[in-house]
């Protein structure tokens, strides 16, 4: 309803001011959605927006601007590409009997190039080969390493070399591992996302051979490495991968350390962009922070290009970062019965198998680690 039209009359003098007034008190105003822009072209970042009455400063109304993703990240010199927000989902849940939703998803970074996340993986494909289960919440469980082996079912050995030894490897990966030996596929994570649980896998191979894993901590939001945890929208999940690897006799061949090599090549959440860093091929984000957050949507995501023959036994690893060892504490694994059942292999005193990641076990989300048995 409109108000009355007031009049305001003053006397100056021999000179009468008069100023009038029409405007309605009682109408709400209707918010507009106003687009970030950083670079002041008069374009918007589709991915950063706010509500308003009144035009925010350094806002403007047309939010077709994806260039103003690459402005935010202006300050970022690492050789990552950068990606700002939330990823649209693309594959809707590859695994519905878990604990949480396993989406896979897409996002375009400041130099207009697709990347998937949390990772390009396996999982739905047949070919490759689930590992057979040392402890499954969903499928098989096993109360000790000695029940396993005795019910280990032949037919699941993979063979590399005929002429070769079996060698038997025992693996708890939080949350997701793809298993190679020489390049060939010996077995995939039956649970992407959670519960946790662990595997068995037995291969025939001559030595030397190279362990090849792709490990993925996945993700609730996508392209934020995070998922909703203790009352936070925004938690930044944790990863973790041991294993251990025994010949015919029963002896040790190989245990997870520092002497293996790890990368990572998809780190998030990174809600300042100018704190990760890098030395060569060491990509850091210690001065990152990995704190909860209730609105994480407009933090930054880094991706690298994997090598297209990392798998390879062939493949040089030798300026990759060794692997960066966590305490079982750390990876808050010692109530999971997918892993304490079976710490006679895990914890070995005399060959205790460490728990493994790139530099950041809390931020870096897709990971390659390597390791050659001679």
């Amino acid at each position: 309803m409109k108000s009355l039209v007031c009049c305001v009359f003053a006397l100056l003098g021999s000179i009468a001011t008069i100023a009038s007034c029409d405007k309605d008190y009682d109408t709400t105003c209707i918010k507009t959605i106003w687009y970030e822009d950083a670079d002041g072209d008069g374009l918007g970042n589709p991915e950063v927006s706010q509500s308003a009455c009144d035009q925010p400063n350094g806002y403007v109304a047309n939010g077709n601007d994806i260039d103003d993703m690459g402005s935010s990240a202006n300050s970022y010199s690492g050789t990552a590409a950068v990606t700002q927000g939330l990823a649209t989902s693309t594959t809707g849940n590859i695994y519905p009997a878990g604990q949480r939703i396993a989406k896979i998803g897409t996002i375009r970074s400041a130099g207009n190039s697709d990347w998937t996340v949390p990772a390009n993986v396996n999982y739905s494909d047949s070919s490759f080969p689930f590992a057979p289960d040392l402890y499954n919440p969903d499928g098989t469980q096993y109360n000790s390493v000695s029940q396993a082996l005795l019910s280990f079912d032949d037919n699941n050995i993979v063979e590399i070399d005929a002429s070769g030894e079996i060698i038997t490897g025992y693996i708890f990966a939080d949350n997701y591992f793809e298993l190679y030996i020489n390049g060939v596929a010996v077995g995939k994570d039956a649970i992407p996302f959670t519960q946790f649980n662990s595997h068995i896998v037995k291969f025939k191979v001559s030595t030397p051979y190279t362990i090849a894993m792709l490990l993925v901590d996945w993700e609730e939001n996508l392209g934020l490495g995070s998922e909703a945890n203790g009352g936070s929208n925004y938690h930044p999940g944790d990863g973790g991968m041991v294993a251990v690897f025994k010949d015919e006799a029963g002896n040790t061949v190989a245990t997870t350390g520092s002497e293996w090599k790890a990368q990572t090549f998809y780190t998030s959440p990174v809600q300042d962009i100018t704190c990760p860093t890098e030395n060569g091929t060491l990509r850091s984000t210690a001065n990152c922070n990995t704190d909860d957050a209730n609105d994480g949507s407009n933090f930054y995501a880094l991706h690298w290009e994997i090598p297209a023959n990392w798998t390879d036994e062939d493949f040089d690893d030798a300026d990759w970062p060794s692997a960066t060892t966590f305490t079982n504490a750390t990876i808050g694994v010692n109530n999971k019965p997918s892993y304490a059942n079976f710490t006679d292999v895990f914890d070995e005193s005399a060959d205790d198998a460490e728990f493994i990641w790139s530099t950041n076990v809390i931020l870096d989300n897709e990971v390659i680690v390597r390791y050659t048995v001679e």
